[in-house]
């Protein structure tokens, strides 16, 4: 019986040593300022495009050995060690003109009454998978990712995949660009279709998401003192 226990404790601690030295080699990385999320589609009356956007993206991202996390940084292509979080809240959007100034409270309202903000407060994205595919030419050039993970709009979730650039900042920051397409009927989100004063607004179903997330490496906590 000691023998057993024995052996069970070895196999535990070795466990816990191993789950350490593994979150040890891991970086993480926290949301800042300076993103931006923008969704554009297509409209009947007055400009064939329209487009929302948020400047609010949160969320963490965290990244394994071999992920490229200085500007110029030799990296293998092949699939990363990674994690990632991020949310934006539906009510952050605004209907915003070509030019970035804010277009209607009245489209907001409907954008926000769509997209069933009452009952699912947030747009989700969680990375389940992220492959290395090109390094960069040049040191201030991107290295371009395949990244695949579950996309949550008005509580209905999706696999997507889309082709994201990662850009090594100096300053231990990374600025994650990127797009995709989804049709919202999908999502369970259908399309405005509805009388304004300035006519009968019908939009498309596809939607483009265009992103810029800005990340910050997180500082280790200083060492205990003894």
């Amino acid at each position: 019986m000691k023998t057993r226990t024995l052996i069970a404790g070895s196999i535990g601690l070795l466990l816990a040593v191993a789950s350490v030295q593994a979150a040890d080699q891991m970086t993480t990385y926290g949301a800042r300022t300076g993103g931006k999320m923008r969704i554009e589609g297509t409209a009947n009356i007055i400009h064939t495009t329209w487009q929302i956007e948020s400047t609010l993206i949160g969320g963490m991202f965290e990244v394994g050995p071999g992920f490229p996390t200085e500007p110029g940084q030799t990296a293998a292509p092949g699939k990363i060690e990674a994690k990632a979080d991020v949310f934006i809240p539906v009510n952050s959007l605004q209907s915003v003109t070509e030019d970035g100034k804010h277009y209607s409270d009245s489209m907001d309202d409907i954008m926000r009454q769509h997209m069933k903000e009452a009952q699912h407060k947030r747009i989700l994205y969680h990375l389940t998978e992220l492959t290395l595919k090109e390094v960069p030419k040049a040191k201030d050039a991107p290295y371009v990712f395949e990244a695949k993970g579950d996309l949550t709009i008005a509580g209905v979730t999706n696999k997507t995949t889309m082709t994201v650039n990662i850009l090594p900042q100096a300053d231990k920051r990374l600025e994650i660009t990127g797009n995709t397409a989804v049709k919202m009927t999908d999502y369970k989100v259908e399309p405005v279709d509805k009388n304004l004063v300035i006519g009968h607004i019908k939009t498309g179903d596809e939607v483009k998401l265009i992103f810029k997330w800005i990340v910050a490496q997180k500082k280790l906590p200083a060492p205990a003192a003894k």
